[in-house]
């Protein structure tokens, strides 16, 4: 074989996506919609912007929903039919596997085989059937879990429900059966050896991106430029003097929105003053657990006496609504992530995009999208004093802070996110070259 043609082989031209329990077209924040969602568009384009047709399978919701659905040149969503449309939540979902699986099968049918040469899966659902369409197809599976079981269960959230078995087995079956396994972050990677056993050789770290052209400071080069300020605050209402704190996310015990709640009345308690220009502002819908109790944090703002101060917006972040959600990062003094765990956290990459620095709990990926003291602060735990301490620090010094923010953020983009993605397919097409061409002969 020659070198061209070897070059040729190893580059894929197409790619099956797998993201069968959420749609790339659904909006980010609420329900199963989140930093996934965002993760699978940004890079679909990126690697068709690279000569790579996508093609992402995911689960119909709705029965006006066409079959086919172009997002962006080079790629297009197949809505896969499979259970009723509405109904069926995540959970639910390991009972449609066969029905997934036969969609995503038939699809490559109607083709010459051979006509998908990678398969991605996002997370443990579209692991199973992605496994299965890899051995079908002779083609590698590249997966991504975005988050694990195992850790969820090891910092389980009070009043949530633990990750149950069925998924740990999933999880670690998809683990075994996958070419490489894509980990957000070097802590990610030693989850997946430490946790699932999985082959250090065949765990690849690619971090995740943030639209630099899009979320970026009002001003360039000057963060802080008060027309900025002044503008971002004028479109959400705000006045010019506001102490804006900030959540951004689905509403659900693993993220904890209400350290948030809990700190900012503490800061209140230190002082009362701040009363007049405090606003906390939290923009997202209920998910998950959440879902079973979804006016549980209005209820908590009453009770901690600040539901006068508290702003419940809409979630926000898809194509018609990032304008908006870039003006509450721009507007916001500092904003929030006190999750239990993230493999991640796209909404602190957004933020600190956009010159506005974070405080963040200290777990996980977080420890990676945030650079303590730099960008903003990591705070262990969740009582409302540390979280109080670190507002006030970040409040006292965020001039300083939202040019580390922007200087961080600036490390990711989904470009590189896109040519890490592409490097880690052409290394497992590589890897099943041999069988290919003794199958060819």
């Amino acid at each position: 074989m020659t070198p061209t043609a070897s070059v040729t082989a190893l580059h894929p031209r197409r790619v099956a996506v797998l993201s069968v329990h959420t749609s790339p077209l659904d909006q980010p924040g609420t329900g199963d919609a989140g930093g996934l969602n965002v993760y699978v568009v940004e890079t679909s384009k990126r690697l068709a912007a690279l000569g790579v047709d996508v093609e992402i399978f995911t689960r119909a919701t709705r029965s006006d929903l066409p079959p086919v659905v172009d997002l962006a040149p080079g790629v297009r969503v197949r809505h896969l039919i499979a259970g009723p449309y509405e109904g069926l939540s995540k959970e639910d979902l390991p009972a449609q596997l066969c029905a997934l699986t036969s969609g995503v099968l038939r699809a490559e049918a109607a083709h010459e085989p051979g006509w998908y040469d990678v398969v991605h899966s996002h997370y443990w659902l579209s692991g199973q059937v992605g496994w299965l369409a890899s051995e079908r197809w002779g083609r590698p599976l590249v997966h991504t879990a975005h988050t694990l079981a195992k850790v969820k269960n090891l910092a389980l959230a009070d009043g949530d429900a633990p990750e149950p078995l069925r998924r740990v087995v999933g999880e670690q079956q998809v683990v075994q059966a996958a070419d490489r396994l894509i980990a957000n972050t070097a802590d990610e990677a030693r989850q997946l050896v430490d946790l699932y056993g999985a082959q250090a050789s065949r765990v690849v770290t690619v971090a995740p991106g943030v639209d630099l052209e899009h979320f970026r400071p009002g001003e360039a080069g000057n963060p802080r430029h008060p027309s900025r300020t002044r503008s971002s605050r004028a479109a959400l209402g705000l006045r010019e003097d506001a102490v804006l704190l900030l959540f951004v996310g689905r509403i659900q015990p693993l993220k904890a929105p209400e350290v948030l709640l809990h700190a900012a009345a503490r800061l209140l308690d230190r002082e009362p003053a701040l009363r007049d220009r405090l606003v906390v502002a939290v923009v997202g819908g209920p998910s998950g657990t959440g879902l079973l109790e979804p006016t549980a944090l209005q209820d908590l703002a009453r009770s901690l006496g600040i539901s006068d101060l508290v702003r419940f917006e809409t979630p926000q972040g898809d194509a018609g609504s990032r304008d908006r959600l870039r003006d509450w990062y721009r507007a916001a003094d500092v904003v929030a992530v006190p999750s239990h765990s993230e493999s991640f956290g796209l909404v602190a990459l957004e933020a600190q995009a956009c010159g506005t620095p974070v405080v963040a709990t200290d777990v996980g990926g977080l420890r990676t999208t945030v650079r303590h003291g730099v960008s903003g602060l990591l705070v262990p735990g969740h009582g409302s004093e540390p979280w109080a301490d670190a507002l006030t620090q970040v409040l006292r010094e965020r001039d300083r802070l939202s040019l580390g923010a922007v200087e961080h953020a600036s490390a990711f983009s989904w470009d590189g996110t896109g040519d890490g993605l592409l490097a880690t397919y052409r290394e497992a097409i590589a890897d099943r070259l041999p069988a290919r061409l003794a199958e060819a002969r």
